[in-house]
């Protein structure tokens, strides 16, 4: 797997022509190997931005690049070689084991109804033992824990060997373990990986670039401290932040309060 540049040129998207559109045009470039973190409030267009990056959703206008290539000038089974996504939404168990819901990753890689070969055995083996899954292989997804389906899921978009990996609310609905262990793997992926995020003091600590959506428009993005001011979130969420420093760490939090 190796991390490519993504370039997002003034995507927008409504759901049909001439309606009022739910994304404003849009455009950030994140550099092979960084973290861009999506934050805003419930509605403002995260996950409609992130659909039109791994191709569920054809942007109104403008253009997603990886490595030069617009992804949607190119077949599906192509652009899921360079794009994988985990949703926030897990899908259902089918029966399937853990070993065979990874091993579904290797599809994009395959011709037609082609049978699992030496090449896709030894990735699923590889990302298996890589997320610590190797014995859960035989376990069906019903079995398992919240953190441990999480994990399963990225191992799956892991198999694909894409080079952006697009993450919508990764950590949501885990508990402080699951929470760590996620932001754990995501810190060593040599990836480049686009998430949305809801805790604002986890975006700082684990992404390079920041982008603040609200209602839809792109309101700052740029550096985490820069654009996580104290300002720029108070108006984004309609609430009052204050960034206070935590001792003996020595490190900046935001704290958020209701107005009076």
């Amino acid at each position: 797997m190796n991390a490519a540049e993504l370039t997002v040129k003034g995507v927008s998207w409504a759901p049909r022509k001439r309606a009022p559109l739910i994304l404003q045009p849009t455009s950030f470039t994140v550099s092979p190997g960084a973290i861009m973190g999506i934050v805003g409030p419930n509605g403002a267009g995260k996950s409609t931005l992130l659909r039109l990056l791994y191709r569920y959703q054809a942007p109104l206008t403008g253009q997603v690049h990886v490595g030069g290539d617009d992804i949607w000038a190119m077949p599906p089974r192509a652009a899921a070689r360079r794009i994988a996504a985990v949703l926030q939404e897990q899908p259902t168990d089918f029966g399937l084991t853990v070993r065979e819901i990874v091993a579904l990753g290797r599809t994009p890689h395959r011709l037609g109804f082609a049978t699992e070969g030496a090449r896709d055995g030894e990735v699923i083996e590889s990302v298996l033992a890589r997320l610590d899954l190797t014995g859960l292989g035989a376990r069906t997804l019903a079995t398992l824990s919240g953190g441990e389906r999480q994990r399963v899921m990225m191992a799956r978009a892991l198999a694909q060997e894409p080079q952006v990996l697009i993450l919508d609310e990764p950590t949501n609905h885990l508990d402080i373990r699951h929470q760590l262990d996620v932001l754990h793997l995501v810190r060593n992926l040599d990836l480049t990986i686009v998430t949305s995020l809801h805790d604002l003091n986890m975006a700082a600590d684990i992404c390079d670039h920041v982008l603040i959506l609200q209602a839809g428009h792109p309101v700052a993005q740029g550096a985490p401290h820069d654009v996580l001011s104290e300002d720029a979130v108070s108006n984004a969420f309609d609430i009052i932040a204050r960034r206070e420093n935590l001792a003996p760490s020595n490190t900046d939090h935001l704290t958020f309060h209701l107005p009076n």
